[in-house]
């Protein structure tokens, strides 16, 4: 069953700046659900639309619009489930082919109890969706996925990791765009080019895609 939230009941909205709203949630899920609701409204005077782990940055025009958006938000309401079902019709927006051959991925499998072919399965069985981006250029947070696979970062963060990696942590799976430091628990890599300055849209994955998982 649905469930409809009004934002400023449910959560703590903020001023960030005179120029902005910082609106705060219990999950990426609920931002999600906040950040579709805040871009059909067609609120006046937003530029832009945000979302994090926790939190949806909304960037106003001016201060003048501050009082005025925060006003509208209290008639704002949002189906907090409606970002935890499948992808409409079973169709994902994405289908990444990995090779999963990551440095921890036995790691990983004997963390949660899972063989490594378990652990392979319960990544590509699951659709995935891009909660937010942020860290590097085409680097998107997915969440949604099979709740066996949530393991803690590495105690000690690798000093390099190859573009094309595919890592977990906590709730989340991720892509490495490009060769950088990181702790993700690395189970594999693709091809996939997640950032093109030569594309339409540079990013390969945005907030609120969905997205599938394949063994190649």
């Amino acid at each position: 069953m649905s469930v409809a939230m009004d934002l400023t009941v449910a959560n703590t909205v903020l001023d960030y700046g005179d120029r902005a709203l910082l609106l705060q949630f219990g999950s990426t899920a609920e931002v999600l659900a906040a950040a579709a609701a805040l871009r059909e409204a067609a609120l006046p005077g937003v530029l832009d639309i945000v979302p994090a782990s926790r939190t949806v940055l909304v960037k106003l025009d001016s201060p003048r619009y501050q009082g005025v958006v925060r006003h509208r938000l209290r008639g704002l309401r949002v189906d907090t489930d409606a970002v935890e079902t499948a992808p409409p019709g079973g169709n994902v927006d994405v289908v990444i082919d990995v090779v999963y051959d990551g440095a921890d991925l036995a790691e990983v499998a004997e963390r949660t109890g899972l063989s490594t072919a378990q652990v392979i399965n319960a990544h590509t069985s699951t659709p995935w969706r891009v909660g937010f981006a942020g860290f590097a250029p085409g680097f998107a947070y997915l969440v949604g996925g099979d709740e066996r696979l949530a393991v803690p970062r590495r105690s000690e963060p690798r000093a390099s990791v190859p573009a094309g990696a595919v890592g977990l942590a906590g709730e989340f799976t991720g892509i490495y765009p490009r060769r950088s430091p990181g702790g993700w628990q690395l189970i594999g890599h693709t091809d996939a080019v997640l950032w093109d300055i030569d594309r339409p849209n540079p990013a390969l994955l945005t907030p609120g895609m969905w997205v599938q998982f394949r063994a190649a």
